[in-house]
């Protein structure tokens, strides 16, 4: 019993090793962000493998460009759309995730009465409450799966983020990296994927057509033209002059 004790002890001190091990690996590695830009991410290269595995010749459309040339229209709009609070909160927006939380569960009952003969509603819609830190968090080192540990080490990873670099610099590197579509990462690939400008001639009902496209780019580069895009889409625009940039 005693040998099973010890080879448990050594089993956990080991695995622990491991995961300290992990935590300086991404403590450095943010750090360097900080000055070098990333020439890719970890979500980018699970997407190109699995790209790859039906077309060997398959490639991502991707090209760096810095801050200053990212149109601001684009930098407000997806503030917007997807973290209103960015320049406020310290990489994790309790409140929000309290209220995408509530808004779930409202969603949930609503389509738990349609599956039992109730009369059906408008199209409900399952919100989020990641900010623009913890979407860049697992941009960069994550894979895809869902799990509460995959989750915590996701947090950790976004205060190390916000530990290391400024908010512009957060901004910067999410709008480089972030998918668009397809094959198509970063604000500069996207413009000239959609609209065949630079990142940094793009108007205001562009930017916010991208910045609505960002919960599932996949789908709207296949429907460009849906009603709900547009809908949104003009949302943005009345509300993103009042985004606070970086």
């Amino acid at each position: 019993m005693k040998v099973v004790l010890r080879w448990l002890g050594r089993l956990v001190a080991v695995a622990v090793g491991v995961v300290l091990l992990l935590q300086v690996y991404y403590f450095v590695c943010i750090g360097w962000y900080k000055h070098a830009d990333p020439s890719n991410t970890a979500f980018m290269r699970s997407h190109l493998a699995l790209a790859q595995q039906k077309n060997p010749n398959a490639k991502m459309e991707h090209q760096w460009v810095p801050y200053a040339r990212i149109s601001d229209h684009l930098k407000r709009a997806v503030i917007t759309s997807e973290d209103s609070r960015f320049a406020e909160h310290e990489g994790v927006d309790w409140e929000a995730i309290s209220k995408a939380y509530e808004n779930n569960e409202r969603v949930g009952n609503e389509k738990a009465g349609q599956s039992g003969g109730g009369k059906r509603r408008g199209a409900a819609r399952i919100k989020g409450g990641s900010t623009i830190t913890q979407q860049l968090a697992k941009n960069l080192f994550l894979s895809g799966e869902r799990s509460y540990l995959r989750k915590g080490q996701e947090l950790m990873i976004t205060y190390m983020l916000e530990f290391w670099l400024s908010k512009q610099r957060i901004l910067e590197i999410y709008l480089n990296v972030i998918e668009w579509g397809n094959g198509v990462f970063g604000a500069e690939a996207a413009a000239r994927h959609y609209f065949g400008v630079s990142a940094a001639q793009l108007s205001a009902s562009q930017a916010a057509q991208l910045a609505v496209m960002l919960p599932n780019p996949r789908f709207y580069d296949t429907r460009r033209g849906s009603p709900y895009l547009a809908r949104r889409s003009a949302v943005i625009v009345r509300w993103m002059g009042d985004a606070e940039l970086p």
